[in-house]
């Protein structure tokens, strides 16, 4: 195979890599994929002697493991704000992020008065919603358990069941059929109940 070919196509593909980045709602995976592709795209710029392209392909990925770091590294701190069906913030929280919330829970409507509800704040910034029907004895089933992309590494998930467990809560039931939300569901510890469609977590 032409050596020009291989070179192209590994430029090519760093160059996509790069873009697809753009693409992520996690702020983590867009670090993390717009890194491999930088490092593609340099060596692919060393190869055909674009020192210039190279060099920056390289201040690129310093940035991009510094900000990672950092990522990973800050501590993040939660709260759980209890709050009614009938709150202006959830509303206005609901109505402005009713596009992604419609992704992973297409059958969610609206809170009821009798929902228990809690606003998951990191620091002062809002970072999702935690809706669940109480069905009495410590057991509710989650209607919407909803994080904003830049806080979908799990930790906010991890702080609210540690909070729910706080309160009394010993079990969540979930239901769903988008693979992607089923895939966290079981990352949090959640396991198929018995022969029903719904997933249970104790806590």
């Amino acid at each position: 195979m032409d050596m020009r070919f291989i070179l192209e196509l590994i430029g090519y593909t760093g160059s996509l890599l790069v873009i697809v980045s753009m693409l992520m709602t996690s702020v983590v995976k867009l670090r993390i994929i717009n890194t491999i592709g930088s490092v593609i795209f340099c060596g692919y710029a060393i190869a055909i002697h674009s020192y210039p392209t190279a060099a920056m392909q390289i201040c690129l990925i310093i940035i991009n493991m510094i900000n990672l770091y950092k990522l990973n590294n800050t501590k993040k701190e939660y709260s759980a704000i209890s709050t009614t069906a009938g709150d202006g913030f959830l509303a206005h929280f609901l109505f402005a992020n009713g596009t992604d919330i419609k992704i992973f829970f297409p059958n969610f409507s609206a809170p009821q008065a009798e929902d228990k509800i809690f606003i998951i704040t990191c620091g002062e910034v809002p970072a999702g919603i935690f809706i669940a029907k109480d069905e009495g004895n410590g057991v509710l089933t989650a209607k919407l358990d909803y994080t904003t992309p830049a806080y979908r590494d799990c930790s906010a998930g991890k702080f609210l069941y540690t909070h729910l467990t706080r309160l009394g809560i010993k079990k969540i039931y979930a239901e769903t059929k988008i693979p992607t939300h089923e895939k966290y569901l079981h990352k949090m510890g959640f396991s198929q109940d018995g022969d029903s469609s719904k997933l249970v977590k104790e806590l």
